[in-house]
């Protein structure tokens, strides 16, 4: 990185320099902005825990401000797995084909064995683990190496099989392998939630890796709208006009209620759990439906942060997107750390878990957890920085 960094032109012309500094602003901006969104999902998971909601949410029975707290975060996984088929192809504009998939595949095995490590820890605190999750790190791992192998394919063709993937994943969810069988495991791992032992483990796919590889791709394909020579007004154009085309795709196709994810219902009498209906998208996997409204929305609000580029907020955000994995590890052990000291003072208060009362207590936490996490995110943003010659910084 250094040396690519001193090749460059010591005196840009300040018209180049500056879309393309608002470019890599606004993309860390918006990756910071899912990160802060994703502490609340985790901190609802710390002290609401003994309130579980289902995957797709059960529009009849969970509680709306419970409804509103957990959807929010719905747009953190598919915005940050874009942005990162994206930033892949923002690193081959300086590196070679061949670089890149090194690059890739290396963070990817390094991203799917902190899953299997440091990440399981955090959320279970037990060691040796009787409970091994294949979470969002390693779904973003895995989609990395994927992406490893299909960079030196042609753009188009790299598109064709993100678009294939994304828009027909679906088509497959009728398809189910038998427990006990060898595909078990793998069609789980590619395609179904489930869970299964081994070796006296317990292992659960929470994120299948196959749509999450077809939006890697598509967030690759995406990058030469990022490029220097292309004007920042025509780039959020194509944004704005993508994503929205996106949220009324979802809106159309939802309302006919046809393929695309499980049906809606209609609540008699009651209009919010009917909109409730309407916007519970099935996560795991992410379904055509939950992937065009969540990426649909990431498109535009990305365009939106390049428009207020250099603004208080987004130099803020685009700090903690700085470093994702540092603020991600940082947190998950931060919480694991206030968990264990609030059951160890109380003891169990709901049920089995220690947990509050009231939802308003999870947001109460919410807010003050922000800025104790930002000054170490920070400066570790600011090392990262600095210190090019440690090769491993870049891996966080």
């Amino acid at each position: 990185m250094a040396t690519i960094a001193r090749s460059e032109p010591l005196r840009s012309p300040a018209p180049i320099a500056k879309p393309a500094s608002r470019r890599l602003t606004s993309i860390d901006a918006l990756r910071g902005l899912v990160m802060v969104i994703m502490l609340l999902d985790h901190v609802r998971e710390t002290w609401f825990l003994h309130m579980q909601v289902s995957d797709p949410m059960d529009a009849r029975a969970v509680m709306p401000a419970l409804f509103l707290t957990r959807y929010l975060s719905t747009i953190c996984a598919p915005v940050f797995v874009g942005l990162t088929g994206l930033s892949a192809f923002l690193y081959g504009r300086t590196h070679s084909a061949a670089q890149v998939s090194r690059f890739l595949v290396e963070r990817g095995l390094f991203l799917m064995l902190l899953e299997l490590t440091f990440i399981n820890f955090a959320w279970t605190g037990v060691y040796p683990p009787q409970t091994i999750w294949f979470q969002v790190i390693w779904a973003i791992g895995v989609a990395m190496i994927a992406l490893a192998a299909m960079l030196h394919l042609p753009r188009k063709a790299i598109f064709a099989i993100g678009f294939v993937i994304v828009c027909g994943h679906n088509l497959l969810d009728g398809l189910h392998a038998a427990p006990g069988s060898a595909l078990f495991a793998p069609w789980a791992m590619l395609h179904e939630r489930q869970a299964w032992e081994f070796a006296g483990i317990t292992f659960k796919t929470t994120y299948p890796v196959l749509p999450w590889i077809g939006l890697i791709a598509l967030g690759y394909c995406m990058g030469p709208w990022f490029a220097n020579e292309v004007p920042a007004g025509l780039r959020r154009r194509r944004l704005v006009l993508t994503g929205s085309a996106m949220l009324a795709a979802f809106f159309v196709m939802r309302g006919l209620n046809i393929y695309g994810d499980a049906p809606r219902f209609v609540v008699e009498g009651d209009a919010l759990r009917t909109a409730m209906s309407f916007m519970a998208l099935t996560k795991y996997p992410p379904s055509l439906f939950y992937l065009l409204f969540n990426c649909g929305l990431g498109l535009v609000l990305l365009a939106g942060f390049e428009k207020i580029d250099g603004g208080r907020l987004s130099q803020w955000l685009s700090v903690m997107g700085g470093a994702p994995m540092f603020f991600y590890l940082l947190h998950l052990y931060v919480l694991k750390a206030l968990y264990v000291i609030a059951f160890a003072i109380w003891g169990a208060t709901q049920g089995k878990y220690f947990g509050v009362d009231s939802l308003a207590w999870v947001w109460v936490w919410y807010v003050g957890l922000i800025v104790p996490l930002y000054f170490p995110t920070r400066w570790f943003s600011n090392l990262k920085k600095r210190r090019r010659d440690i090769w491993w910084l870049k891996y966080l």
